[in-house]
């Protein structure tokens, strides 16, 4: 898809990025109701059709941050099929079973479908990532901590009061454990298909 020309509307996943209100503002005004209507016609309430606006809206942020998410479809599709992925998830966990969606509203964009895939892909690897870092002990989770908001190691090991060649070593130590972790769990095998 990098081959793609980034659409216009990219100026909407930019303004999430720069935290710009008048973007933000004019999501919520031009793309949300379509996402309420929706999440009301099939089993839901505003209080949730607002949940699922506010977790699409998260997601969306932090892949455009992390992998610098560059948008090649019109952000309607790729917003209203995100939010619908989501809230056909939150059905099947209520409802412990499969549901009968109202199919008319369905955007046919492939552009906007591929990138769903990608995000949901982004976000399952991203809770997975956060399930096993919360299961690393008190010490790696202060020093890997310390070391997304720090780059240099050398401050990373003054601000936790230990020395630099214990610091690197130790990080090094439970990025192992971490990354072990990730990839013995039974969920990381299906992220990779």
């Amino acid at each position: 898809m990098s081959n793609k020309k980034v659409h216009e509307d990219q100026k909407y996943i930019d303004g999430l990025v720069n935290n710009n209100s008048f973007i933000i503002q004019t999501i919520y005004d031009k793309f949300v109701p379509k996402v309420i209507n929706y999440v009301k016609q099939n089993s839901g309430d505003e209080e949730y059709a607002q949940d699922v606006v506010q977790d699409t809206i998260i997601t969306i942020y932090n892949q455009a941050i992390q992998k610098n998410l560059q948008l090649t479809c019109p952000f309607d599709a790729y917003f209203f099929l995100l939010c619908k992925r989501k809230w056909l998830n939150t059905l099947k966990k209520i409802n412990n079973k499969e549901v009968t969606i109202n199919e008319e509203v369905l955007s046919k964009d492939d552009d906007a479908t591929q990138f769903v895939f990608e995000t949901s892909i982004f976000e399952n690897k991203q809770n997975l990532f956060n399930q096993m870092f919360d299961q690393l002990g008190k010490a790696c989770k202060d020093l890997l901590n310390a070391t997304f908001k720090i780059k240099s190691m050398e401050e990373v090991a003054a601000s936790l009061n230990v020395s630099y060649a214990y610091a690197r070593k130790k990080k090094s130590l439970c990025i192992g454990q971490l990354t072990k972790m990730v990839q013995e769990s039974p969920t990381f095998n299906q992220l990779n298909y």
